[in-house]
Parts: structure tokens; sequence; C-alpha cells
């Protein structure tokens, strides 16, 4: 399978990411930050020295994720000034992906309210009413964006977020009608704070054409005391469920790419450590 990483969670610095991508032989460079900016702020001048770094050194890039329509809210409508704020940085940042080559843009969602949908008296009392239905004309029309650039949105299955499974990963898809510009981009270890295990029912939730990109780490948590732990992979609540992912990723074809995400440290702060005691493991599970 195709093998890549967040390049910013080994560092910043691109070229030293781009070093230890050679030392452990991980091809695709997903982008985040380089240096201090997020992708979609950068200079015209900068992007093109990001794209010749990369090119001359053979790593394409996976996918550019900003952390676009992160922060709005259920009371954001279309076109207010936080929605036309994020949709004037999706535009940058497909600019961007035109120059470097990504294939994909990745989307947030609005914070999560806590019950969607209800049954039994839950839908009276619990439910936040209209928080899913106000999202969609939010997220349409970065789908009518992507679709006349050539490009596919991928939306992160994010912790705190109104996406936060597969399950609704693959619901805000379909009532878009937008399966052809906008795929999931499947983050495991974020679905485990909704109780989603990976497999088989998130795998499940999106093998039918629904996958658009992968990230991969691992986790432990504490819904209760409203507490995350990131572990060394293979030392978590997915240990025993990454490799029958793997399996099933091979067995049906899927040929984009996975990337390690670089968030664990082990203690010290220093996350360029927490990859080198992690990625062996993640090369052997899905290389």
């Amino acid at each position: 399978m195709k093998l890549g990483v967040i390049c910013d969670g080994i560092s910043r610095d691109l070229g030293h990411a781009v070093d230890v991508m050679d030392e452990f032989g991980l091809e695709y460079a997903e982008l985040q930050f380089v240096g201090d900016t997020e992708v979609g702020d950068h200079s015209a001048a900068e992007i093109a020295e990001i794209d010749m770094l990369l090119r001359d050194r053979g790593k394409p890039v996976s996918c550019l994720s900003r952390h676009i329509f992160a922060g709005t809210t259920k009371d954001n409508k279309p076109g207010d000034e936080l929605h036309t704020k994020h949709m004037d940085a999706l535009k940058r940042v497909i600019d961007m992906a035109h120059v470097v080559g990504s294939p994909l843009v990745r989307v947030m969602t609005p914070k999560k309210e806590q019950i969607l949908w209800g049954l039994n008296g839950a839908e009276k009392w619990n439910v936040a009413h209209g928080a899913w239905d106000a999202m969609l004309p939010l997220i349409a029309p970065a789908c009518d964006v992507a679709r006349d650039a050539g490009v596919t949105l991928v939306v992160e299955t994010g912790n705190g977020t109104m996406v936060n499974s597969n399950y609704t990963g693959r619901k805000l898809i379909d009532d878009l009608g937008a399966n052809d510009v906008l795929k999931v981009l499947w983050d495991s270890a974020n679905n485990c704070w909704c109780h989603e295990p990976a497999w088989p029912d998130g795998y499940d939730a999106v093998k039918d054409g629904y996958l658009g990109h992968v990230h991969i780490k691992d986790v432990k948590v504490d819904t209760p005391r409203a507490t995350l732990e990131v572990r060394r992979l293979g030392e978590g609540q997915l240990a025993d469920q990454f490799q029958p992912v793997a399996d099933a990723l091979r067995a049906d074809g899927y040929d984009g790419v996975i990337s390690f995400e670089s968030v664990y440290h082990p203690g010290n702060g220093n996350f360029e450590d927490g990859f080198r005691l992690c990625i062996d493991r993640f090369k052997t599970i899905f290389g």
C-alpha cells in the first residue's frame, strides 16, 4: 500500500521531515504546516519552493490538510463572516493543490452536538434539533468549488466535530449527494472517542466507495473523565484492530495513501522521538 506521513508531525522544517521520510522509506507527503504557516497561507514563492523540494526528493503530495470549517458551529450560516473566511481559505488551498499536485484537500465539520437523532422520547428531550441539517449548506458550496476545480475533498472524522465517525462521514456524503467529490478521511483513533470500533464497524461503513484517505495513530480514550492519551502505536485500544483493517484494505484493493500521524511523544515533548518509536510498527502492519 502507499505509505506516507503528515510531515509536520516529524518537523515543521520540511527539508528535515523529508530526510527522515527517506530514512524510513516513506514516499507520500501530507502537508499541514510548513514552517510556521498553515497550507493556504503560503506565498506563491513559498509554494514554489515547497513544490521544488518535494519533486526533487521524489515525494508526491497525498493531501493538503488545512482545518477548513473547524470552529464553525450550528449557528453559522452560509456566507456569514466565518463561513466566508473558511471558503476563501479553501480556494487558496485548492490553488496550492494545483501547484504541488495534491489530489486531495481536507475539510473538517462544525463543532459536535452530542445527540443528533433520537427515538422514543429522546427526539423531544435530548436531540440538538437542526444541528445536522444546519451543517449541510455550509459544506455544500465547498463541494461545488472542488468539483469545478477538479480536486477531491476528504472530510476528516475529527474529535469534537459533527463528523466524528465513519457512519456520520458516510451520511454527510449521502445527504449532500456528493460521492463524486467528497470522501471520508478515516482517522480511526479519533473515532474512538465516540466508540466506533475501527474493525469491523468503521471499515464496513466506508469500504464501498466512500474512503478517500487514512490517518493512523493509536490512543486510549477515557470519555467519562474527558481524557485522551496518545499511545505508542500498537499499545492503545486500536492494537488488535489495525491488522484486520490493513488486511481488508489490501484484499479490497485500496489504492489511496495511508498517512502516519505522528502526534505521540514518549513524555519528553519530542514528536520526532515518538515517530521513531512507532514507524517500524506502522510499516510492519500497513507496508
